[in-house]
């Protein structure tokens, strides 16, 4: 058994996890993107629970992977990985950091208050006294933007073009 004082801090585990791309956009890290939900050792150990941002998620197993891979070339050796489904993942869990990280690589990040199909909840939708989600540009900033398909480059984003600046992106729809 590893004594206690030789096994890394759990804030140090958190900070291996934090350069950890997903795999599916390498500019935001796991924990940026929410899905690391919580890191603790029981006993000798290392626990790390993960949520993925869908339960068919298809980047499930690399991201395992990748974790272990960070987590064991830093030296831990006895490591488990627990998949939480509940509570599901929702764009909420994406830090403040992650959303700017999305935007600057060209994908418009979530909006809070918004559905996956893209419109605004009810109770937003008469706060704001509209019912159709205004993306803006992650490239121009302009809003005057245009749903060209519910899907984009993945099941999780959608894709959307700027009638401004005229260049596609992609949106990262709430869920």
């Amino acid at each position: 058994m590893q004594p206690q004082s030789d096994r890394a801090s759990t804030d140090q585990v958190w900070e291996w996890l934090a350069q950890v791309p997903d795999p599916e956009i390498p500019v935001i890290s796991l924990t940026d993107l929410g899905i690391i939900r919580d890191v603790e050792w029981q006993g000798d150990t290392l626990v790390v629970a993960v949520t993925p941002t869908y339960s068919g998620c298809p980047a499930t197993s690399i991201i395992n992977m990748d974790i272990e891979t960070a987590l064991r070339s830093n030296g831990i050796e006895k490591l488990r990985l627990d998949r939480r489904l509940s509570p599901s993942w929702t764009t909420h869990w994406i830090s403040e950091a992650g959303r700017e990280k999305l935007r600057a690589y060209g994908i418009a990040p979530p909006i809070d208050g918004t559905a996956a199909d893209g419109r605004l909840d009810a109770r937003v939708a008469r706060m704001a006294g509209e019912s159709n989600l205004v993306i803006i540009c992650p490239r121009c900033g302009s809003n005057h933007t245009e749903k060209v398909s519910q899907f984009g480059s993945t099941p999780c984003k959608a894709s959307y073009r700027c009638t401004d600046c005229l260049e596609p992106f992609d949106y990262f729809k709430c869920i």
